[in-house]
């Protein structure tokens, strides 16, 4: 598989890495099977985070015996030094390592003082100076967030969402890092499910250098779709072009990506799956939404409380309480053409 140079952290990175959100939903066999064959085949580069619930423990208890011949990258929600050194420490202990890669700020707010000796951005100074990090990084969801962090050149890395969907100023940050040699790591380059012809996005994101995406992984089917791809990369061409701009008018505007940092929903409304259920219904198989079971999770919409979890917690700032009242009435009206 080729491998790339994650900017000024000199890191051999293979082209294509293992987003392992995804595993914790599957048993600890299977995600090793996954994760070994992910390794065999040349995938080296696998990211996860300390709010992943065993993510790390499925990786440590996987790979842990080719540890000296991966790229281990995880993230702390931590904010303040102690906490982040806390959460690396049950990390490490988890992924069964001395030291990770890389570690990166999880989606923070706003950027820490680094002038704070007791900021989280201490703790990743400090975490690097006890040579239990090797390098620092940055996730965000806003694209603010994200260029400021390119621009201090405080961090190695920066991790956003891109994909061939990306607005121009999303991806203005990939030549930002380009300028300064900082790494850049694609999350959520599948939209959170919403591109399903995953050729499109893989062809647009090999034109950049500096960038590595890590697909979200759950399925062994899944996993060999990427291998395929390494072995024969799609090219972005006129005609992968014309599917990839027939995406963009489909899904243009405003839309759930399926982040999760709305959860937990009070009222049990599965949120990422219901906020974009009209999409799903245009671009998938949409018999199975039309079970009873999956009727009933759509009612539950119904049940809001007007908390505004959901809507506080967005980090693309959208009116989710009155996306999803939207959404359930699209998803009415469908249901009531299609049973």
């Amino acid at each position: 598989m080729d491998t790339m140079r994650l900017g000024r952290t000199n890191l051999r990175v293979s082209r294509s890495g293992f987003g392992a959100l995804p595993i914790q939903r599957i048993s600890f066999d299977e995600a090793k099977a996954i994760l070994r064959k992910a390794y065999d085949n040349g995938i080296n580069f696998f990211d996860t985070a300390r709010a992943y619930t065993n993510s790390e423990e499925k990786i440590g208890y996987a790979l842990a015996d080719v540890r000296n011949d991966i790229i281990l990258a995880t993230k702390s929600k931590a904010g303040d030094r102690k906490t982040l050194l806390k959460d690396l420490e049950t990390s490490l202990r988890n992924l069964k390592t001395d030291h990770v890669d890389i570690l990166q700020l999880h989606n923070p707010a706003e950027l820490p003082d680094p002038e704070d000796p007791e900021s989280s951005y201490a703790g990743l100074l400090e975490a690097r100076q006890k040579g239990l990090i090797r390098f620092l990084g940055l996730t965000n969801h806003k694209i603010g967030n994200a260029l400021q962090a390119a621009a201090s050149a405080r961090y190695d890395t920066v991790q956003f969402p891109l994909n061939s969907l990306s607005a121009a100023a999303d991806l203005k940050l990939i030549e930002v890092c380009k300028e300064r040699d900082l790494g850049v790591i694609a999350m959520k380059a599948l939209s959170g499910g919403l591109i399903t012809n995953a050729a499109t996005t893989f062809a647009f994101l090999r034109q950049y250098d500096n960038l590595v995406p890590i697909w979200g992984i759950q399925k062994l089917n899944e996993l060999d779709e990427f291998i395929a791809f390494e072995k024969n990369p799609p090219i972005l061409d006129e005609a992968m072009w014309r599917l990839i701009e027939k995406d963009r008018t489909e899904l243009a505007g405003d839309f759930c990506r399926g982040c999760g940092y709305c959860l937990p929903c009070p009222a049990g409304i599965e949120i990422p799956t219901q906020a974009r259920v009209s999409l799903f219904l245009s671009r998938a198989p949409y018999q199975p939404f039309l079970a009873e079971e999956f009727r009933a999770k759509m009612d539950r919409i119904n049940d809001c409380i007007g908390c505004n979890h959901c809507k506080n917690n967005c980090p693309y700032e959208l009116d989710t309480p009155n996306l999803l009242k939207r959404e359930l009435k699209k998803y009415y009206e469908f249901y009531e053409a299609h049973k």
